[in-house]
């Protein structure tokens, strides 16, 4: 018998614009679903303006829900599709 973890695999992004990297960060923080964390998020600078621009990437990181089966085959069987195995071990 084996025991997994899995989770929702989804990911979210959205584009903010401020005057510095303080601002990017408090605008992408405000935008942070709930349930997500921030993985990614590049900033350039506007050309021919005194601002930044940024894409921030999330992925969620809640949901978590324990599965269990006889083999590692019928184990993957039970993973839905946009969910992920996060780890599997002996019950």
């Amino acid at each position: 018998m084996l025991i997994g973890l899995m989770r929702p695999r989804e990911n979210r992004s959205v584009d903010v614009e401020a005057p510095d990297l303080a601002g990017i960060q408090e605008k992408l923080e405000q935008q942070r679903p709930e349930g997500f964390d921030l993985v990614s998020a590049p900033v350039e600078m506007i050309k021919g303006a005194a601002s930044m621009k940024a894409t921030g990437t999330f992925q969620r990181r809640d949901g978590i829900e324990q599965i269990e089966a006889d083999d590692m085959d019928a184990l993957l069987a039970k993973v839905p599709e946009g969910w992920q195995l996060l780890n599997v071990r002996p019950a």
